[in-house]
């Protein structure tokens, strides 16, 4: 998969799958755009820079609808075109029981892991109708497909991001724009850390999962990196699963 003389918008790339997915981009020839609230974006964009590769970075704050705008003004400003988008910005509340869940936990998994997807994809699908398609990847999780105790806002959130990238492929698909979801299993991130750490999870997770172990980052890119080229021309409106076997079990 080469994407030479293309460009790639990814949010939530400062750590974890967004930086493994702009560096797998970078590497395969595309110059990246990364919009994220975290400053260590920036060293995602040095670590590209310093390998021969062209990223920029803009402080993106994804509750915000103008700041997607803005986003993906940045990039046509910096590089003249935007050809994929992976929507990649999320977070993990903290886990109770839904009777324990406070309003600003729910807020704050609404507001980034949903309407940051959503706003994301409204300045994306602008651009795409305006020069004749593109394709669009959306982080959900194998949460949204099953659920765990104690994570209902994430699962939630998870399960609209796949319902919304459906919508969306309904939607757009003859104008030429495609959108996909990935749902990935236990991927050891700064984000999950604390769950790596911790023996009670690690041992719980790895009886149900077939595969015995966690993935990296660099594991989920390459689906990513498919999805958003012209071999998945015929996929539209899909939740891949990177799961390691988690769900098959």
């Amino acid at each position: 998969m080469r994407f030479d003389g293309k460009v790639a918008l990814i949010t939530g790339a400062a750590t974890g799958i967004g930086r493994a997915t702009a560096i797998a981009f970078a590497q395969a020839g595309a110059a990246v755009m990364i919009g994220d609230i975290d400053p260590r974006a920036e060293d995602t964009v040095r670590a590209i820079v310093a390998a021969g590769g062209s990223a920029a970075f803009r402080p993106t704050d994804v509750r915000q609808a103008p700041a997607l705008d803005a986003l993906v003004a940045a990039c046509l400003d910096t590089y003249g075109r935007m050809d994929c988008a992976f929507n990649n910005a999320g977070v993990l509340p903290p886990q109770r029981p839904i009777h324990e869940v406070t309003p600003d936990e729910l807020d704050l998994a609404i507001d980034v892991d949903f309407k940051g997807v959503f706003f994301a994809m409204q300045a994306e699908i602008r651009h795409f109708l305006q020069v004749g398609g593109g394709a669009i990847v959306n982080t959900a999780s194998v949460g949204a497909l099953i659920a765990d105790p104690n994570m209902s806002a994430y699962c939630a959130m998870k399960h609209a991001v796949a319902g919304l990238t459906k919508a969306a492929a309904v939607e757009y698909a003859r104008a030429n724009i495609r959108t996909n979801c990935i749902a990935p299993g236990f991927v050891v991130t700064p984000m999950t850390q604390h769950w790596a750490q911790s023996n009670a999870f690690t041992d719980m997770f790895f009886a149900q999962n077939i595969s015995g172990r966690a993935a990296q980052p660099e594991e989920i890119a390459p689906t990513v990196l498919h999805l958003c080229s012209d071999a998945a021309s015929f996929i539209n409106g899909a939740t891949i699963v990177i799961d390691g076997g988690q769900t098959a079990h």
